[in-house]
């Protein structure tokens, strides 16, 4: 065992566009599978200026509130085309897009059903860790009301959490139904984070 002085803490750098993303990590949903929604957004530091080199993963339930993944307790069940899971770096100015299914609601530790979200990591420079939140449905008001996650967080901050139909389809590749999910590091509006 060494007796040696350790090094300190590394912040997330200019590595993520090296070695983390590829090529279809923005689809959650494959690109040719029916009945998929973007969500996209753009990621803000401190002073409200974009992200350029930062990270977003997704982690979600399918439309039926069911994961492929063994700690399901229901049992992992896939659903065609769709992985669950989705990492877009942002771009220039900031921006990510995750194709995928609107998510259905899924039970809590408490068995109470929790309302339709995705789970969100994001990462970016200056950060010696990744912060999680999570992205709710602006339509979904009752479900959202009843959400035990959601009701722990301050009202006046609930908003940040909860994305808004995208008004032009946000962009060329738009479908039905798509969103979008500002996410604000720090500062004036600042998206709630989780302790995890």
């Amino acid at each position: 065992m060494s007796n040696g002085a350790t090094t300190p803490s590394q912040t997330v750098g200019p590595y993520l566009h090296i070695g983390l993303p590829w090529a279809d990590g923005p689809y959650a949903l494959a690109e040719s599978a029916d009945g998929g929604i973007w969500i996209r957004g753009t990621l803000y530091d401190g002073a409200g200026d974009p992200v350029p080199d930062g990270l977003i993963e997704t982690w979600q339930a399918d439309p039926d509130g069911r994961f492929d993944h063994p700690d399901d307790p229901r049992g992992a069940r896939s659903w065609p085309g769709f992985r669950g899971f989705g990492r877009c770096e942002t771009d220039a100015a900031g921006r990510f897009g995750i194709r995928t299914l609107k998510p259905g609601p899924v039970p809590g530790a408490d068995g109470a059903l929790q309302a339709p979200h995705i789970d969100v990591s994001v990462f970016a420079r200056g950060m010696l860790h990744r912060t999680v939140t999570r992205i709710y449905f602006p339509e979904e008001t009752r479900a959202n009301a009843a959400d035990p996650v959601l009701a722990a967080v301050p009202e006046s901050l609930r908003a940040t959490l909860v994305a808004r139909a995208a008004e032009d389809g946000a962009g060329s590749a738009s479908e039905a139904g798509d969103y979008v999910f500002d996410i604000r590091l720090q500062g004036s509006g600042e998206t709630v984070f989780f302790d995890i």
